[in-house]
Parts: C-alpha cells; sequence; structure tokens
C-alpha cells in the first residue's frame, strides 16, 4: 500500500457500520481533561474484534490519551476527569465491580521505551503468571516458551533465557514486553508508538508481529508513522484537537478521506 500524494475526497461522514456484535470496545461519547483543560471531546466509535485499529493525528491531539483510558491508567492521576462509556466486551469497564487488575490483565499495554524488568529473559516473562500463581513449573515453562514464541523471539533467546533481559537489543526488549503481555493472556493489546525508538529492521520485526497477532486478540496502535499505520492497520481513526475527525478501513481513509482535513495529515500538508 502507497500514500497517495492526491485524493478526490468525498462526502463528509466518519462512522463505521460493522456488526455491533464484532466489537471489542465500545466507546460512547467520551470526554477527558486535565485539571479542567479538555484533552478529548465526545469521542465515539467502535473497536472491532481480531483487527489492528490505528490512531492517528498530530501530537497532543488525544491518541496516546484515549489508548491510554482503555485500561484505566488515568486512574493514577487526581486530576483527570472523564464522562462518557468504554464498554469491554458489552461491559462497562468503570462499573464499580470491575477489578483494575483484571482489566489490565485482559488489556495489556505496551509503551514506546521497552521496560523490561532488571531480571532474568525467563523471569520477565513468567512475571505476570507468577502473581497469579497456581502453576507448575512445566505448565510455566511451557507458557513462557509459547509467548516468545508468539512475539517471534524464541528462536533468538532459547539458549539463554536465564540472561539478563537488559543484555537484549533494544528491538529484542520490545518483543520481549509484548512476550510478557502474552502470557497472561490478554484480549486486547494497546501499543503506543512500540516501534519509534527502534531502527529499521527492529521496526519490521514488530509491524509483522501486530500482523501475526490479530488472529489471537485484538490490537490498539498509536502511531506518528503515516506509512506504518497504512502497513499494519485494518482500520484508522485520525484526531484533532481531542476530537474524533475520521475514521474509516484504513484502505478508504488512505486513498479517499471523506474530509479535506484528513487528507491534508496523511498527506503532510499540516503539522
Amino acid at each position: 500500500m502507497t500514500l497517495l500524494s492526491r485524493f478526490q475526497p468525498s462526502a463528509p461522514g466518519s462512522i463505521i457500520d460493522f456488526d455491533p456484535t464484532a466489537s471489542c470496545f465500545e466507546i460512547e461519547g467520551v470526554s477527558l481533561a486535565y485539571g479542567g483543560k479538555p484533552a478529548l471531546r465526545d469521542i465515539t466509535l467502535r473497536v472491532p474484534r481480531h483487527r489492528v485499529t490505528a490512531f492517528i493525528g498530530p501530537s497532543g491531539c488525544g491518541k496516546s490519551t484515549l489508548l491510554r483510558l482503555l485500561n484505566r491508567l488515568h486512574d493514577l492521576n487526581e486530576e483527570v476527569g472523564h464522562s462518557g462509556r468504554i464498554l469491554l466486551e458489552g461491559e462497562d469497564i468503570h462499573a464499580p465491580e470491575v477489578a483494575v487488575d483484571e482489566l489490565r490483565r485482559r488489556v495489556g499495554m505496551v509503551f514506546q521505551v521497552p521496560n523490561p524488568f532488571p531480571m532474568s529473559i525467563y523471569e520477565n516473562v513468567a512475571f505476570g503468571l507468577r502473581l497469579q500463581g497456581g502453576l507448575t513449573r512445566r505448565r510455566m515453562d511451557d507458557i513462557v516458551e509459547w509467548a516468545l514464541q508468539s512475539a517471534a523471539l524464541w528462536d533468538e533467546v532459547k539458549d539463554r533465557l536465564r540472561a539478563s533481559a537488559w543484555s537484549l537489543s533494544g528491538g529484542q526488549q520490545q518483543r520481549l514486553v509484548i512476550a510478557r503481555s502474552l502470557a497472561v493472556r490478554p484480549e486486547v493489546l494497546l501499543l503506543d508508538e512500540p516501534a519509534s525508538a527502534l531502527d529499521p529492521i527492529s521496526t519490521l520485526k514488530i509491524e509483522e508481529l501486530i500482523r501475526s497477532l490479530k488472529s489471537q486478540l485484538t490490537l490498539i496502535l498509536v502511531t506518528h508513522n503515516m506509512q506504518q499505520a497504512a502497513r499494519v492497520s485494518d482500520y484508522t481513526a485520525f484526531l484533532q484537537d481531542g476530537q474524533l475527525v475520521e475514521y474509516a478501513p484504513t484502505d478508504t481513509l488512505f486513498t479517499n478521506p471523506s474530509l479535506r482535513s484528513t487528507e491534508n495529515y496523511i498527506t503532510g500538508r499540516m503539522a
């Protein structure tokens, strides 16, 4: 897929019409403010299950803010206030009966800079499994191997599982962090600029991994890289000034956007 330099926008519109029973997340009228300053404004969209959805937009548009709201990372900031509803498989993630720890197991998070723990490769992947408890050593070994294979890292580390995770390259560390998330069997993986600090070869491996994982879970990706969004995502949401401007299948949004502002952004005519 290539980004086109010219477009012929159709009539305005940004609602994707797909079967709601295929939705993983349903985001309904969500607004958020930091210390009273709006960061998200009335966001409504559905995230399809077992697909890759990309959030794009200029710096400060709210895409990472929205991503972090999906597993309640903003709970840690007392200055954040929000309204609207976010449903995960039909359940309001802010309902009183929802356990935040369990939500974050179901909705894993990978950040821009890899953050392996100061322990061995094996123990990084096994960390969440040990917290859950109840596994035999053999079962834990099997899950660690499966997670590393799923993260396309097993062949590179299988002979040095007891080595420090910090001995790995940056790209390997990022795949290790993904394996750590996969080990506890999440339903969703949130990725906030997961390849922006990596070299081109490592970036390619992360992109290949993202495409392969959608058979197992739902992925939501924040990226500034338009080519990356075009290569790996099935759906793309364009945000600007805290608002959802346009949301469409990626092929449609990049080749025939409905709105001039979308065209301007993806062709680089807008900062």
